[in-house]
C-alpha cells in the first residue's frame, strides 16, 4: 500500500502492508514510474461484499472520468497490473482526527461528485456478486439489508462461527442486527452510484504535488452514494465540527453533479453510520481473536491489551446499534478473550 516517496523509480519495494495481498513494487522495461505486483495473501476472511472479480478492470474502465486514479498497463494479453502513486497516505505522521485542508477536502469531494455522476451502465467488468441478489436502482433500503444479511451470514455466522461463545462473553447476542434491519425500512430512495467503499486514510494518497490520489478499489459496488460517505466518516474519525464540514462538502458535491442522489441524507446518514459501527464490531472482533490465536496455533497474549482497547472502543461506539445491555471494561475484554483462548 502506498506509503511514502521513493527513493528512486528504478528501486523494488515490498512486501507493503495490506489486508488482502502482499504487495511488491516494481519498475517496468521501457516506462516511467513504478508499478505494483500483488499475490493475495491465504486463508484471509473478507469482512465486506465484493461486487467486481478485477480491480484493474474496474480502474480501466475509470480511466479519464475519475481523477487521480491508478493508471493500469496491459503487460500481456489479459494480464493488468496498477501504476504505483508516489507518495504518503493522508495523514501520515498526524493525529487520525486531524482535519482535511480545504484543498484535499475539495478534492474528496470532487471524487464524490464524479463517482455520482458516472454512467454505471458503462461499467463492463466482470461481477462476481449474483445479478438476481442486487437491489434495484434506488432501492437504498434493500442496499442496507443486503449489507446486514452480509454481516449477519457470512461474517458471524460462517466466519464467525468459532468465536460465538467470544461474542456472546462481550455481550453481543443473536440477532443484535434485527433493530438495523427495522432502521433500514425507513430508508429514502436514492439513485445509485458507484461506490469505493473503503474511503480510509491509507486509501488516500497526497503526491508531491500534494494532490489527493484514491487507490485500493477492491472493495467497490454499485449502491447508495451515501454509503461512501458514511464508510468515510466512520474510518476517518474526525471531530464532530469536522465531521459535519466533511458530510456538507458530499452534499454540495453530489448535489451539483446528481442532485437525485441526496435525498433525504442527512435522515439516513445516521442509520449507514450505525451500520459501519455495528460492523465494525464483528470484523475487530474476529481479526483480534486471529491474531491472538497466533499463525501456528499457539496464543499471541502480547498483544491482548492493545487489542482489547480497541474491542472495548467498537463495543462502545456500536451500544445503541447493537443493543448491548452491557459495556465491558477493558479487563473485562481481556477476561473473555483469555476464557476464549483457554478453550480452543
Amino acid at each position: 500500500m502506498e506509503s511514502r516517496p521513493s527513493a528512486a523509480d528504478h528501486s523494488i519495494e515490498g512486501p507493503l502492508r495490506g489486508h488482502h495481498h502482499k504487495t511488491y513494487v516494481i519498475p517496468l522495461p521501457g516506462r516511467a514510474g513504478r508499478y505494483k505486483l500483488r499475490e493475495p495473501r491465504r486463508g484471509v476472511l473478507w469482512f465486506d461484499r465484493r461486487c467486481f472479480a478485477s480491480e484493474e478492470e474496474l480502474l480501466r474502465v475509470l480511466a479519464g472520468q475519475v481523477s487521480r486514479i491508478p493508471g493500469i498497463v496491459e503487460v500481456e494479453p489479459g494480464v493488468l497490473i496498477q501504476g504505483f502513486i508516489e507518495g504518503r497516505t493522508l495523514g501520515h505522521g498526524v493525529l487520525p482526527s486531524k482535519a482535511l485542508s480545504e484543498r484535499h477536502r475539495g478534492q474528496l469531494g470532487a471524487l464524490f461528485g464524479e463517482l455520482t455522476s458516472f454512467d454505471v451502465r458503462a461499467i463492463e467488468a466482470q461481477r462476481v456478486c449474483d445479478g438476481a441478489d442486487l437491489p434495484l436502482d434506488g432501492d437504498s433500503h434493500a442496499f442496507l439489508t443486503r449489507l446486514l444479511r452480509f454481516t449477519e451470514d457470512r461474517v458471524y455466522r460462517e466466519h464467525g462461527a468459532p468465536y460465538h461463545a467470544l461474542f456472546k462473553d462481550l455481550g453481543v447476542r443473536e440477532g443484535a442486527l434485527d433493530e438495523l434491519a427495522r432502521q433500514a425500512e425507513s430508508l429514502t430512495e436514492r439513485a445509485f452510484a458507484l461506490v469505493h467503499g473503503d474511503l480510509h486514510r491509507r486509501n488516500l494518497i497526497v503526491d508531491g504535488a500534494g494532490d489527493l490520489w484514491t487507490i485500493d478499489w477492491e472493495l467497490a459496488m454499485i449502491g447508495d452514494p451515501l454509503y461512501d460517505l458514511a464508510t468515510h466518516l466512520h474510518l476517518m474519525r474526525y471531530s464532530e465540527k469536522e465531521a459535519d464540514r466533511v458530510g456538507r462538502n458530499w452534499r454540495r458535491a453530489v448535489e451539483e453533479r446528481r442532485p437525485e442522489c441526496v435525498k433525504g441524507w442527512e435522515t439516513d446518514l445516521p442509520v449507514l453510520l450505525a451500520y459501519k459501527r455495528a460492523q465494525s464490531v464483528y470484523t475487530d472482533v474476529i481479526r483480534a481473536a486471529v491474531v491472538l490465536g497466533g499463525p501456528d496455533g499457539r496464543p499471541n497474549r502480547r498483544q491482548l491489551p492493545r487489542l482489547a482497547w480497541r474491542i472495548k472502543g467498537a463495543l462502545d461506539a456500536a451500544r445503541k446499534p447493537l443493543g448491548l445491555t452491557v459495556e465491558p471494561s477493558v479487563r473485562e475484554v481481556i477476561g473473555a478473550y483469555n476464557r476464549w483462548l483457554r478453550t480452543r
